[in-house]
């Protein structure tokens, strides 16, 4: 477990998050600049950086207000060990991954109502 949290606290979020952004300001210009075919492939690159992956593992399991909600898996909160299971997962999908389509799945509440609401 100490190997793992070593490996996930010793990340240099700070390059990550400029290597990110760097490609999303390309994106950018390259949108503004009409070249569309570029942007996309742009954001094929932005898809498949290491950057980009870690820093959206972080987002949603530290970061995020809700990082504590459960998920349609069940799990509230996930350890480091789990976290780089999912870069595992994406790093293995980023070559075929489709999109699934978005599903509203109710979560339960404390008080018994369930998100979203009708």
């Amino acid at each position: 477990m100490s190997k793992h949290s070593d490996l996930w606290k010793g990340e240099s979020w700070k390059q990550h998050k400029k290597n990110l952004f760097r490609l999303q300001r390309r994106v950018y210009k390259a949108v503004q600049a009409g070249d569309l075919r570029k942007a996309r492939s742009l954001q094929k690159l932005i898809m498949k950086s290491r950057s980009a992956q870690l820093m959206a593992i972080r987002q949603v399991t530290q970061l995020n207000q809700g990082k504590r909600t459960a998920g349609v898996d069940g799990k509230a909160s996930l350890t480091y060990k789990e976290r780089f299971e999912v870069l595992k997962k994406l790093v293995s999908s980023a070559e075929n991954w489709m999109h699934q389509g978005l599903r509203e799945i109710p979560i339960a509440k404390k008080n018994g109502q369930k998100l979203p609401q009708e």
